[in-house]
């Protein structure tokens, strides 16, 4: 029976790969089909762009390119990924060789030979596409940025030279052939190459999602139609020639694109961790400060108060000793997720530091700020969870408890430790001194607390 059930599972996902595969054969003879079109097109058309329309191409693919050689830059200077610093200086490089070129004087349309500065320029990007995805492959972070770079400098001028030694030692200037099929079959080595660093990127897909590698991805493909259109071109700058070079443009146009929206998810990322407990994702004291800073300075122009909670999770310690560590960490998380859940929009919840946690409650009077504290401790008392938690809470409110940040905090902190202390009496536990960690401005300091008030 169990055997049959396999059998018939394994048939079904069999017959799913087939259909995968033929689905796939389909889409790229189509593609494959359109494109030959599209190429037998351009071969035999009349069209032939303003010889002025190139120079506005190679300009404006020499700036795109130094653009996000730029970005990349930026992106290393972030996380250190040697594949943005190898194609920095790879795009840099070809975008120097483009505007050399497009500097040069003007080409005749008659000229029956490949520009070497377009063949060395793109090989050469090419080339490093392919050498990033290697190395990306072994190393792919640097632990020594500015040593990396010196690298990244060297293996870039390395393949720089090589392809320009391969290129000019070649006896005679790569030609073209109008009457052939491919009138420009050196176009044909690039596109190759292009082709390996295609498949290599889809590949990286599948282990990495961003949008700069989708975008590698796409102008590796980009790159590969380019010159295979070009191989097309009979002449200087005809039909088949200008569709490449708008394709060329296009491809810094997919990558640019890509790292800017990559770079600007790494910041706002970046930003959010700035403010944020890594831990519970609240706010974080940096953040509570700011937030507290601006709540003053409405208070002052509006004349509205507002109120501050100082939560302590009850007996953490307790559950670390006789749970661990990592239900200790869960039960942070159980508190951060309530106060996340049951608090106003215009409310922040922020960890305080240790078993600390902090709410500020813009234009709340005191009556608001316990109905509140009430709800979030009967929230935990009902989550269902094992151990159960409790908090206890103190309360201050501006700008009867304080002028200052300092003196809210520590009118809210006498608020919780009277709390603890009248719990602790009728427990008949008693209430005693003790030393707590907290948090503060980026170091861990024991605050003297004998001078706190315990009651308002």
């Amino acid at each position: 029976m169990s055997g049959g059930i396999l059998g018939s599972s394994g048939s079904q996902a069999k017959a799913v790969i087939r259909s995968d595969y033929l689905r796939w054969a389909i889409i790229w003879t189509l593609t494959a089909t359109a494109m030959g079109v599209c190429l037998w097109y351009l071969r035999h058309s009349t069209y032939y762009p303003d010889p002025l329309l190139e120079r506005y191409i190679q300009f404006a693919g020499s700036l795109l390119a130094f653009t996000f050689a730029a970005n990349a830059l930026v992106r290393f200077g972030g996380i250190h990924d040697r594949i943005s610093l190898i194609l920095a200086f790879g795009f840099g490089l070809a975008g120097l060789i483009e505007m050399g070129a497009n500097i040069a004087p003007h080409v005749s349309a008659v000229t029956l030979t490949v520009p070497l500065s377009w063949m060395v320029s793109r090989t050469l990007l090419a080339t490093l596409l392919v050498a990033a995805l290697l190395v990306e492959r072994r190393l792919p972070l640097s632990r020594e940025p500015n040593r990396e770079i010196a690298w990244a400098l060297l293996v870039v001028g390395l393949i720089a030279y090589l392809t320009s030694v391969a290129f000019f030692a070649v006896p005679a200037t790569p030609r073209v052939y109008p009457a052939s099929i491919v009138p420009r079959p050196w176009d044909l080595l690039p596109a190759a190459i292009y082709l390996v660093a295609t498949i290599g990127f889809w590949k990286r897909l599948k282990r990495t999602d961003s949008t700069l590698d989708k975008a590698l991805f796409l102008t590796a493909l980009i790159n590969v139609l380019c010159h295979v259109t070009m191989s097309q071109s009979s002449m200087h700058f005809d039909a088949a020639s200008g569709a490449a070079q708008f394709l060329e443009a296009a491809g810094y146009v997919v990558v640019l694109g890509g790292a800017l929206l990559d770079n600007s998810r790494l910041f706002d990322q970046a930003s959010r961790l700035a403010i944020s407990d890594p831990l519970t994702g609240l706010s974080n004291y940096r953040r509570l400060l700011e937030v507290m800073e601006l709540e003053l300075q409405r208070a002052q122009r509006t004349s509205r108060g507002f109120a501050v909670v100082l939560l302590d999770l009850d007996g953490l310690k307790k559950i670390n000793d006789n749970h661990g560590h990592l239900v200790g960490s869960q039960a942070l998380k159980r508190l951060a997720s309530v106060l996340r859940v049951h608090c106003r929009g215009m409310d922040t919840a922020a960890r305080y530091g240790g078993d600390e946690f902090a709410l500020v409650l813009p234009e709340a009077e005191e009556a608001v700020a316990v109905q509140v504290t009430q709800r979030i401790r009967k929230r935990l008392q009902e989550d269902g969870h094992e151990p159960r938690i409790s908090v206890s809470a103190g309360v201050a409110v501006y700008p009867r408890d304080g002028l200052t940040i300092e003196k809210l905090l520590n009118s809210a902190d006498s608020a919780l430790y009277a709390m603890k202390a009248n719990r602790h009496a009728e427990r008949g536990e008693g209430a005693r001194e003790r030393v707590r960690e907290v948090q503060g401005a980026g170091e861990w300091q024991t605050p003297e607390r004998g001078n706190l008030r315990l009651f308002r």
